[in-house]
């Protein structure tokens, strides 16, 4: 927010213009994601000189985004959301033409460059969902969250199928798809010209100073927001990663790998129609515990079986999951700070989220490729991995609901 209240709901002509945006910028620039994911695994187990780094690709595009999400995030509060979405897809289109050179060139380490440069494009794409909050009003910002991360339906739809279409364009696999992110980074940025977010005002000298960075992640809800958030899009990290190597391990091709990448990123932003009008009926709690509780489930069900349908039913679960703890946290995270304490908090929390899904990122490829020589026992591991940071989440959320609370959640 820019203003030093929320804003009254007759201010919301100017959010949902904000969001029409933000929606479009998530389903065009948002498709290099599933793209990038699908990809990058199977193109670092081309190039690794060892199985085991296989997705380091992927683990240094979240490390990427967990380094400059403290910047990222001061460099909005600073000169506004447009700057620092522009600064995020031009960091894209770098990635782009780095990873791209890696390919052509058969150079691990330089693929891995571009992959940390498309870490600057992931953080910037993060922030789409608090930008969505600035010009809302109480009773709207849990839609506009909620409308934002919708747009990456389109992205769930269009960013596979260009895989397809582009990773065998070209001799060298996977060049054509990282040539395609450059174009869509290029064009996806002329949306932000339509941004109307105005900049925060700057403090004066006896303005609010707001809490330290200390004393907001000690906040109770703050701490089990951030908590959450990071279970949830770690977890999903986590096994998103490893699935395009374990549908391939399993028997099955590269098409149907984006199949299932398709299902899931589908799933991950479906529920976004609904998740905000579910949030306002029974609250940011009850969402956030009902997403972790089907996050367990899609574990559950990996566990079953290596079969196709397997892999399409868990990752459906896991996409759900995110959907609800990640939204209902990032919701119980936007009434808990004031706005002149915006960026302080925003940086820190997506450098603590991005910071776990970087180990889960890091621990995904080891787990799925050096933990018994097969796909299937890597599988298992992975799924496997994912129950203690269930407890861990859910118990935070336990201990919350027993306090007493000073501002709803």
């Amino acid at each position: 927010m820019t203003d030093a209240a929320a804003p009254a709901p007759s201010t919301d002509a100017r959010a949902k213009r904000n969001v029409a945006v933000l929606v479009a910028a998530q389903a065009l620039l948002g498709a290099q994601m599933p793209m990038i994911f699908t990809v990058g695994g199977l193109a670092g187990q081309s190039l690794a000189p060892n199985a085991c780094f296989a997705t380091l690709p992927i683990s240094l595009i979240v490390l990427g985004s967990m380094l400059s999400a403290t910047p990222l995030s001061a460099a909005m509060q600073r000169w506004g959301r447009r700057t620092g979405f522009f600064i995020g897809a031009t960091g894209g289109a770098a990635g782009g033409i780095v990873g791209a050179i890696g390919l052509f060139l058969g150079s691990f380490p330089v693929f891995l460059a571009g992959s940390l440069l498309t870490g600057l494009y992931m953080s910037a794409h993060n922030f789409y969902r608090f930008a969505a909050a600035d010009t809302a009003s109480d009773a709207f910002r849990p839609k506009a969250i909620s409308y934002v991360m919708a747009g990456g339906l389109l992205a769930a739809i269009v960013g596979p199928q260009l895989v397809k279409v582009t990773s065998d364009a070209f001799v060298i696999p996977f060049l054509g798809t990282y040539l395609a992110v450059i174009a869509v980074n290029v064009v996806g940025s002329l949306l932000f010209l339509g941004l109307d977010i105005p900049r925060p005002p700057r403090p004066s000298a006896d303005a609010p100073k707001g809490r330290s960075r200390r004393e907001l992640i000690t906040t109770p809800a703050i701490a089990v927001a951030v908590i959450c958030a990071t279970v949830s899009y770690a977890l999903m990290n986590l096994v998103m990663t490893s699935t395009p190597l374990a549908v391939v391990g399993c028997g099955f091709d590269a098409g149907n790998a984006a199949d299932v990448v398709t299902a899931h990123v589908l799933a991950m932003y479906v529920p976004s129609f609904f998740t905000g009008h579910l949030i306002a009926r029974f609250g940011t709690q009850t969402i956030v515990a009902t997403g972790l509780a089907i996050l367990a489930a899609a574990g559950g069900v990996a566990l079953m079986g290596v079969e196709l349908e397997h892999f399409f039913v868990a990752l459906v679960l896991l996409g759900i999951g995110w959907n609800f703890g990640f939204i209902g946290a990032t919701t119980m995270l936007a009434g808990q700070h004031d706005p002149h304490e915006r960026g302080r908090m925003q940086g820190l929390n997506d450098l603590i989220v991005f910071g776990g899904v970087t180990f889960a990122s890091l621990s995904s490829g080891g787990l799925m490729n050096c933990t018994g020589g097969t796909a299937e026992t890597g599988w298992t591991a992975v799924n496997l991995a994912m129950a203690p940071f269930l407890a861990l989440a859910g118990g935070a959320l336990i201990w919350l609901w027993l306090r007493p609370q000073a501002r709803p959640v």
